[in-house]
């Protein structure tokens, strides 16, 4: 269970609304006298303390009234439904004997070495897939103790961290805040808004936020969940100098991640020129944070980002410069740590099977959430998969843990 104090602004916008209502039902009842009436159908008396009406000044539309209702409604509307979720608290799951016990160290858990680091971002619009995520990661582990997560935030800080301790109440996580204009003025639009979001483009700046002491981090997109081990995945050998492993597809159309404008252009065409390069799902990567900062990756995405402003060399959002960066230098994993599109495109978000081969992961990247759709009753055969994994607590709900 969480509560949210509610900001002042919402108090106004409810004032203001109730006012509204009162003065509707005054102007539409010459029987009625209230107390209180609207000020613009009044007029004071310079020599007295009372108000008398003035029979010149029309009274006010009702549009009027109503404007006030509905900008309090789509305000509360666009801030999501993060202020009605409520989340059961999850059960505690223990290491098996062969554990090895977390070094002591003056940070805590952050900085040991035998933890397995998961890095997400958390944010109200997709919180039930984090916790979905979160809960699945500690379920299938063999060592969900030793599991440390590392949330980056924009806003709703304390809130989100709330959330979490409340349904996790014996996890190891450290929030730490994006500021959004870090990478806002970089941002340029893409084929859909949710993918223009300034917290879409975080897991560039992770080795930025992260404590130095972590060497390596999972990164994982909010919109999946796990059926295996993350321990194997966070184990994949990075080779003498590779910075990233992620699941490849070579069989996809990798000129299609870039514009004509970049495949035409002499200079920007050559930049895969000398490597076999391959597209890769950014939502579950296994980063090498200290080679990272020695490469001063983060800087390189940039660099790139500042390209696309100038000229439009792709169209989706946070993916292509991570291709521009890494594609062909990355040490492949297995496909099952990623059956990813589960979400449909980007546009329609229709429903999609299994690829071919063994699942560790599944991952509903794309338009379609699996929540979205199982609340509005038109699931897709796969969103039955996440369902056992979501934690919000509904008026019909059992608690089943």
């Amino acid at each position: 269970m969480w509560t949210h104090q509610l900001p002042l602004h919402y108090f106004i916008c409810i004032l203001f609304s109730l006012l509204s209502l009162q003065s509707v039902f005054v102007t539409s009842n010459s029987n009625y006298k209230p107390p209180l009436r609207s000020l613009s159908y009044f007029s004071f008396s310079p020599h007295t303390t009372t108000m008398k009406s003035n029979p010149k000044s029309k009274p006010p539309h009702l549009l009027h009234f109503l404007i006030p209702f509905f900008f309090f409604f789509s305000f509360v509307s666009s801030t999501n439904t993060f202020f009605t979720q409520e989340f059961k608290e999850a059960p505690q799951f223990y290491n098996s004997p062969k554990c090895p016990s977390l070094s002591n160290t003056e940070h805590s858990n952050v900085c040991a070495e035998e933890a397995v680091h998961v890095a997400m971002t958390l944010d109200t619009t997709y919180i039930r897939g984090s916790m979905a995520a979160i809960l699945s990661v500690l379920q299938h582990s063999s060592c969900p103790q030793n599991v440390f997560f590392h949330f980056v935030c924009s806003s709703n800080a304390s809130l989100l961290r709330a959330t979490i301790a409340t349904s996790f109440p014996y996890l190891n996580f450290q929030i730490y805040p994006f500021h959004d204009d870090v990478v806002s003025g970089l941002i340029s639009t893409s084929i859909r808004a949710a993918l223009d979001c300034p917290l879409n483009y975080a897991r560039s700046y992770l080795p930025n936020l992260i404590p130095l002491c972590v060497k390596r981090v999972v990164y994982l997109d909010s919109d999946l969940v796990l059926v295996d081990d993350i321990a194997k995945l966070a184990a994949t050998p990075l080779g003498a100098d590779s910075v990233l492993a992620a699941p490849q597809y070579c069989n996809a159309n990798f000129t299609s991640y870039f514009t004509p404008t970049f495949w035409s252009n002499p200079s920007l065409s050559l930049t895969f020129a000398e490597r076999r390069a391959c597209y890769f799902n950014t939502g579950v990567m296994v980063i090498d944070l200290r080679r990272w900062r020695v490469g001063e990756y983060t800087r390189k995405i940039e660099e790139w980002m500042e390209v696309q402003k100038r000229m439009r060399i792709y169209e989706l959002g946070s993916l292509p410069p991570f291709l521009l960066v890494f594609a062909g230098n990355i040490v492949p994993v297995d496909h099952r740590w990623n059956q990813h599109g589960l979400g449909g495109d980007n546009f329609r978000g229709l429903c999609r099977d299994l690829h071919p081969g063994p699942v560790s992961l599944l991952h509903w990247s794309g338009k379609g959430k699996p929540w979205v759709r199982l609340d509005a009753n038109r699931p897709c055969p796969l969103d039955a998969l996440w369902a056992p994994y979501d934690l919000l607590r509904t008026p019909f709900s059992l608690d089943s843990w």
